[in-house]
Order: C-alpha cells, then sequence, then structure tokens
C-alpha cells in the first residue's frame, strides 16, 4: 500500500537521511541545551536586581544573543564556513551542519532560559541568600529546579525548529531528509519522495513534541 503511494521513495536511503536528520538533531541539541542554559544564566544573573548585577557584562551577553539570534539560518551557514572549515575540515556533510546549527539556535534557547527563570518567584532566591547559600548553590538548588519546567519546554521548542534548520542545511549538501527532498524529489520532479520526507520529518516533530510535553507534565509541581 505504501509503495504504491510513494513508488519512487527509495526505502533504505530514505531510512539513511533519518538517521541522519536525528543524528545532526541529536547531536546539536546537546550542545545547544548546554550553552543555552549557561548563556540564559548569565543573562539573568547579570541583569538588574540580580546576584552578579553588571550591566556592562549583560549588554555584551545580550548583544551577542541578539544578533545570532536574528541571522536567518542560511545566511549564518555561508557566513560561518570559514570557521566552520577550521573547525571540522570542511564545508560539506553532517559534521560541516554541526557549527551553523548550535550557534543558530543556541541564542534563541538561551533568551527562553532567561524568560523561564524570571519566572521564578523573587521570595525563593532570597529565602535562599536569607538562608547563606552560595551562589552555586542558589543556582543549583534553586534556580534550575524552579525553571525546569520553562527549560524543559523551551529545549522542546528549540528542538522542532532545529529540525527544519537541519532540512535546510541539507538543501545546501549537509545530508538528511532535507537533501533527501530536495535532490531526489525537488530536482528530480519526484514529487512522492519530496511528499514522503516531509512526513517523515512532522513525525519527527510530532514526537519531539509529545516527549517533550510529557517530561514538562511530569516535573511541572504547580
Amino acid at each position: 500500500m505504501i509503495e504504491t503511494l510513494f513508488p519512487n521513495v527509495d526505502w533504505e536511503k530514505a531510512w539513511e537521511k533519518t538517521v541522519e536528520t536525528l543524528y545532526m538533531t541529536g547531536i546539536s541539541l546537546v550542545w545547544i541545551f548546554i550553552i543555552g542554559i549557561i548563556l540564559g544564566l548569565l543573562l539573568f544573573l547579570t541583569s538588574e536586581g540580580n546576584l552578579w548585577q553588571n550591566k556592562f557584562i549583560n549588554w555584551i551577553i545580550s548583544a551577542v544573543v541578539n544578533i545570532f539570534r536574528s541571522i536567518p539560518f542560511v545566511i549564518l551557514i555561508v557566513l560561518l564556513i570559514p570557521f566552520t572549515r577550521v573547525l571540522v575540515g570542511t564545508m560539506i556533510g553532517m559534521e560541516a551542519a554541526l557549527p551553523a546549527l548550535i550557534i543558530g539556535s543556541a541564542p534563541f534557547y538561551a533568551r527562553m532560559v532567561e524568560i523561564g527563570l524570571r519566572e521564578i518567584d523573587k521570595g525563593v532566591i532570597e529565602a535562599a541568600k536569607a538562608m547563606g547559600a552560595k551562589t552555586s548553590t542558589i543556582i543549583l538548588k534553586v534556580l534550575l529546579p524552579e525553571s525546569m519546567p520553562a527549560i524543559i519546554s523551551g529545549i522542546t521548542v528549540t528542538a522542532i525548529a532545529l529540525v527544519g534548520y537541519t532540512a535546510i542545511a541539507g538543501v545546501i549538501g549537509a545530508g538528511g531528509l532535507g537533501d533527501y527532498a530536495y535532490l531526489d524529489g525537488f530536482s528530480r520532479n519526484q514529487n512522492d519522495v519530496t511528499l514522503f520526507a516531509t512526513l517523515l520529518i512532522l513525525i519527527i516533530v510530532f514526537i519531539i513534541q509529545f516527549i517533550g510535553d510529557s517530561i514538562t507534565k511530569k516535573i511541572d509541581k504547580r
């Protein structure tokens, strides 16, 4: 039945491209999670009225985040070609897509982390400070646990956006389902291949959303 609906689909290649998309998304997401939380914490802690209040550092970090968050992903890939070549030795393939995927998505996630931290009741932070808690303790025992539902919700949204970015990267040689949809589908006028690749991307997105929502509901104690 499926073979009839999608007669031009190479099933082995479709699976291979799906694995490539999952690889790029997964590896990037780990780094985005780490970098995003660090940047989000710095944005929050150095803002006015917080533990490391510093207008200059906050302005610098905020400017860097805003700049990289605002650059369209296709343009960012081109701008990062020299850096990517130095880092991975090539500008083609899955590994070459990782720097742009990480740099393009981490600032977006950092802002979502900052928003989650700002939603924490300041009374909880003040109570921890009054009890003599160190900054590291406040971060690990108060800020991160209290904002965890927002952090997980944010990484879910970021992961979904990242799947879309991998599709764009695939069109310019990174592999994955975007590459399959464009080269094997659109370029060869095989619409069923393009449609099938799109359906696979949608399935991945729905799975990510389901997992993210489930984790968020489980840890949200409000």
